[in-house]
């Protein structure tokens, strides 16, 4: 049988352009070369696209992957069915599937997924709907709500509210949260601007922090409580993985303790909870998944209260983290899916969904 021809997408305009450089090297390091020809393209911060030639994943992680590239187009044209070198126009490298391995605003909210839906190319992930729902942390609370799934009270407040109101913007959280509270950019993923607040005189810095991510702000309470994950796999008939919980080096699982300090965060795989709680873990797992209309993959968070027995649903990830300590992989490795049987499931689930 012929290879099959994949495209692996990586870096970005995006906030979390380094973690994607770490995901997609570990992907491509799981890929069989026997199964499949790799194409690597890369998106730089400012947005250009290009083909690496460059086998280095070490010089790909450390963001020194240009000096093997070439600029390349991948055409919004299903006719073509793949993408071609600038300085080689005449010759176009058909691809049978597109791996976005990338994290964030302009890759994780439908774009990514919308330029694979106009070339006509099957797309490893949710769509565009999906994606972009899923990215929007405001979107997906309104969905989630809607669906029945219990949350943390929250605010949603866009950047003109606070900054031309700043005392109204201030007493309306007030008003409905009480300190702590979590600050967020609404479409950012990876903990990147997020900050937690326990006293109002703390409340306008994390605001100018999320603002310089997102004009859209999501504010949620703080509560005591567990965090757990549970990744989903598949499309019409999704799986949920075993349960996994976090406890973070730092007061929360921010971005240093994710990427950073990571082996000095403790990872719970199974979660030390009753068999029943895991068990309303996956099925709000699933109920979400289906809820914000995703395919292939997702990685679902969760807040859990012990002593209340309550579990709250936090948000979705579209594409979760792929790099050596990110929960995703482990999770479906401790289900009995290791990482390279993980990566096959996506691509085929991508054409399966594409046929």
């Amino acid at each position: 049988m012929s290879k099959i021809r994949i495209a692996v997408l990586f870096g970005g305009r995006s906030g979390e352009h380094d973690v994607s450089l770490h995901s997609a090297a570990s992907v491509m390091r799981n890929l069989n070369p026997d199964t499949y020809d790799v194409y690597p393209l890369g998106i730089t911060r400012e947005g250009g696209w290009y083909w690496y030639h460059g086998d280095d994943m070490d010089a790909l992680e450390s963001d020194d992957w240009l000096r093997d590239a070439v600029p390349a187009v991948l055409p919004p044209d299903p006719t073509i069915g793949g993408f071609f070198a600038v300085n080689d126009p005449g010759t176009v490298h058909p691809l049978d599937v597109v791996f976005p391995v990338m994290h964030g605003p302009n890759a994780e909210d439908g774009t990514i997924q919308g330029v694979c839906k106009l070339a006509g190319l099957p797309c490893v992930g949710a769509g565009v709907l999906g994606s972009a729902v899923s990215m929007d942390k405001g979107m997906t609370k309104t969905v989630l709500k809607h669906a029945g799934l219990n949350q943390v009270p929250y605010v949603v407040l866009y950047r003109h509210e606070w900054r031309e109101r700043e005392e109204t913007a201030v007493e309306r959280i007030e008003s409905a949260l009480t300190y702590p509270v979590f600050v967020k950019p609404a479409n950012l993923g990876s903990s990147v601007g997020i900050t937690k607040v326990k006293e109002r005189k703390d409340l306008i810095d994390a605001l100018k922090e999320a603002d310089r991510y997102d004009p859209k702000l999501v504010i949620e309470q703080g509560i005591t409580a567990w965090e757990l994950e549970c990744a989903v796999l598949g499309n019409e008939h999704p799986r949920a993985s075993t349960v996994g919980r976090i406890v973070p080096c730092h007061e929360f699982y921010d971005y240093a303790a994710k990427y950073e300090t990571g082996d000095e965060s403790e990872i719970v795989i199974p979660a030390d909870i009753d068999e029943s709680i895991r068990e309303q873990v996956r099925k709000m797992a699933l109920a979400a998944y289906r809820a914000l209309d995703c395919a292939g993959l997702a990685r679902v968070d969760f807040f859990y209260d012990p002593e209340g027995g309550k579990i709250y649903i936090n948000e979705l990830n579209t594409i979760p983290g792929f790099t050596r300590i990110s929960m995703y992989a482990k999770l479906w490795a401790a289900t009995g899916l290791p990482y390279p049987r993980l990566c096959d499931a996506l691509i085929s689930l991508a054409i399966e969904k594409g046929q």
